[in-house]
Formats: structure tokens, sequence, C-alpha cells
């Protein structure tokens, strides 16, 4: 029987795990993986304390944090359900069943698909979710990036540095990302950007070789062989099952990290707070294990 258990590691689950071994709690971590979506970002230049640090060194960071505590990990574990019963909290994965008193789901979000023809046949074949794992593998190409927003403009700004070409596509109208990266994007020559332009397929023999796109009411093929995926993400909630949440599946959580299931607070990107961003992701970690720990003093 834990006194907590955090589900996740990317930035919330971290920070929680931190707050939680100073607090001296008997807590479990378990994760499907370590760093969440902070592990795929590109340059991270607004993270306090850091003018510029990769996502990939921000994230070794926290983990170099995270182990200077003796934290009790579960790492490569998947949860599958969470159950509340008699005050107890169960918490099943595929490897095993834990119970807990108090829980913190910081499971994140993940990848959007298009939901295209050809998208599931050339996955990890041309087609990919992170260009900060996978943007090397297409050194001198001409690749593609689908999204307009600040994930796809980090994007084009790391595939840049690799690409011969990129082609940067958004169905609306405008590109979303903050202008500072819009900014530096366009200093750029090898960028071509489509707006009013929608995907309809990914096109390729064994690998990808071209995507079929409508621009307004014309349709093109553009010759490429990466399509990165930047349309948005989705929460990792669907085991959270009888806990309040939003149409798109965010968590319902207050200013304290509670959800609607007392002794069950959820942090980060996972939750309905507004504005994704590791430093938020962060903050909201720490105040969910600061809410949990003083669930469990009241509850004693």
């Amino acid at each position: 029987m834990y006194d907590l258990i955090i589900i996740g590691a990317g930035p919330a689950g971290i920070t929680a795990s931190v707050y939680a071994a100073r607090k001296k709690m008997n807590f479990l971590l378990i994760t499907k993986d370590i760093g969440g979506q902070a592990a795929w970002s590109g340059d991270v230049e607004n993270y306090t304390g850091y003018q510029f640090i990769s996502g990939a060194d921000l994230t070794a960071k926290f983990e170099e944090h995270m182990k200077a505590y003796d934290i009790k990990l579960n790492d490569n574990e998947e949860v599958t359900d969470i159950k509340k019963e008699s005050g107890i909290i169960r918490v099943k994965t595929k490897k095993g069943v834990y119970d807990a008193k108090a829980l913190i789901i910081a499971s994140g979000k993940k990848s959007r698909e298009l939901g295209i023809p050809g998208e599931k046949e050339f996955k990890n074949k041309g087609i990919t979710y992170c260009a900060t794992c996978d943007g090397p593998l297409f050194s001198g190409r001409d690749v593609a990036v689908i999204g307009g927003g600040n994930a796809g403009l980090d994007a084009v700004m790391q595939l840049i540095k690799i690409a011969r070409l990129v082609y940067l596509i958004e169905v609306a109208p405008y590109l979303s990302g903050d202008d500072i990266l819009q900014t530096r994007m366009k200093e750029s020559e090898k960028v071509t950007v489509l707006t009013d332009a929608r995907v309809t397929a990914v096109l390729g023999d064994n690998f990808v070789t071209g995507i079929k796109i409508k621009v307004k009411n014309e349709e093109r093929i553009l010759h490429v062989e990466g399509v990165f995926v930047e349309i948005g993400l989705i929460p990792n909630s669907e085991f959270a099952r009888g806990i309040e949440k939003r149409e798109s599946g965010e968590i319902k959580v207050n200013s304290y990290n509670e959800t609607s299931v007392p002794g069950i607070f959820a942090a980060g990107d996972v939750t309905d707070v507004p504005e994704k961003q590791i430093i938020i992701a962060s903050g909201e970690g720490a105040k969910a294990t600061l809410s949990a720990f003083r669930y469990l003093t009241r509850q004693k």
C-alpha cells in the first residue's frame, strides 16, 4: 500500500515525484517513458533559468534531478485502468496491480493522427510524429510538415538544418504559431508555406514518395520523402474511467489539481489547464503533490 502513485514521467510527473520525495512520502512512479512531449521538443528558449536548451537536454536534467532521490520507478509500464473502492485507489497496468491512498495522473498527451489513406501503411516508413527523433533520417531530402502551430514551426526550424526543402502545410488560412518562430522560418529560402491546404492522401511504394494535397479547390501532388505530422495532441486519459473530463478527453481539475474523485489529482497536459507549456506542467506537478500531501494529512 503506497501513500501515493504518480502516473507519467513528463515535466509534471517528474516534478510531482521530486516534491513527493522531499515530503518523504511512500510513493511509486509508473510511466511508459521518461520525458514525455518535452523530450520531443527542439530548442527550448522559454524555460526559466535556461536561455537556450534542447528538449532532450532539459529532459536529461529533469531525470538527473529525479534520480538524485530514492524514487521507486516502474519504467516501460502502461496503465490500463484505475478505480477507487472503499477509500483505496487501485491502479492496473499491463504488468501488475498497485494500491494507494492517493493518485496523481500526469500522463500527458499523444500525437493526433491525420486519419487519411496511406497514413497507417507508411507510419515509420516516411511518416513520423517527432522531428527531434526522426529528422536526421531525412538529411538532404524534401519533406513536408503538417500543422502551422508552434509544434509545426518548431519542426520546421529543426528540419531547415537537415532537409533540402521543407513544405509547411496548414489547413487554416493563416499560421497560428508564435510570431518569433514565423519570422525565423521566413528567413530561410528552404521553406515553402501552403495555407488553406489539406492533405488528402499519403503516396508511396515501400516508403513515402509524396502526398496529395488540396489547396483551396486545386489538387496537387508534392514529391516528398518525409512527412512530419504536427496537428495537435490527444490526452492520455483513456484509463481514467469514472473521472469527469471535457469532450476533448482532458481531465477537469480545480486550482488545487483535484479531480471529480476525492484523492485523485491530475497535472500537466492531460488536464484542462490552459496553455500547454513545459514550465506550466512542472508547476502543476508541484501543486498536485502538495495537494495530495494535504489530502493524506487530513485523512490521517
